[in-house]
């Protein structure tokens, strides 16, 4: 669909001959933008409720600051997951609103122009080995207009530091869980709370933990009822879940 296309749509619309209903589902069905090594959805939030976000990882520096100097363009808001200091810095000079979270690797910017939600994601983690994964859990949620709250290093080896916040994991609407080693982390809080329990395996632990399989395995196998799983260390997939439902 090309400009003259949307504007004979538009002309309709005011003509009374196409409903503005019929003409949105039309408006989702945009084209990608091709800017030859990347194909850019820029009416993915029209489609999804969210924009595309970049994974950094594996791009150039060229091919990184292109596909953000297309999105801005439109002015949205961007975030970009798995980058490192290099590919902010390279963008810096472009980007005014523009904050790099170094332990979570994300870069958001234009991040003022979201709404924020009142209801509560909380999330948790194990360890603080956990924290990185569940930063990238927290600011995803938090970029996409969610309120967060984090509670970290509470997991069951000292599991009254879990006990002792219990109030914290009922006031959340979602609860997201990051753990590493056994997973046992999820089994616990889905066994405490009413709400959706996201959990996210990380590849913390020793040998047998083999990068996190066993700890996907274990929380997959949960007693514990309303746990979904996410893929090992995928805390922008846990936070992006966790807005979602939280939205509904």
């Amino acid at each position: 669909m090309n400009e003259e296309t949307i504007k004979d749509l538009l002309k309709q619309v005011k003509s009374g001959t196409v409903s503005v209903d019929d003409a949105l589902r039309n408006l989702k069905n945009l084209p990608f933008e091709d800017i030859g090594y990347a194909k850019i959805d820029h009416h993915r939030q029209m489609r999804n409720g969210y924009p595309e976000v970049i994974y950094s990882e594996g791009k150039t520096i060229k091919q990184f600051r292109g596909i953000v100097e297309t999105m801005l363009a439109k002015d949205s808001t961007i975030l970009a997951t798995r980058a490192d200091k290099e590919k902010y810095v390279c963008i810096a000079d472009i980007c005014e609103d523009i904050k790099y979270y170094e332990e979570a690797r994300i870069i958001v910017i234009n991040a003022k122009r979201v709404k924020k939600s009142e209801h509560k994601i909380l999330v948790v983690t194990g360890g603080t080995s956990d924290i990185p994964v569940a930063e990238e859990a927290a600011i995803t949620a938090e970029t996409f207009g969610n309120t967060v709250d984090r509670l970290y290093d509470v997991g069951v080896a000292g599991i009254h530091r879990l006990l002792s916040n219990i109030d914290k994991l009922k006031e959340a609407r979602v609860v997201i869980a990051v753990a590493g080693m056994e997973g046992a982390l999820a089994s616990v809080v889905g066994g405490l709370v009413d709400k959706p329990v996201i959990a996210v395996p990380t590849s913390v632990g020793y040998g047998a933990n083999l990068k996190g399989i066993t700890t996907l395995l274990a929380m997959l196998n949960s007693c514990a009822s309303g746990i979904g799983v996410v893929n090992i260390d995928n805390g922008f997939g846990a936070g992006y879940l966790a807005s979602t439902i939280n939205k509904l």
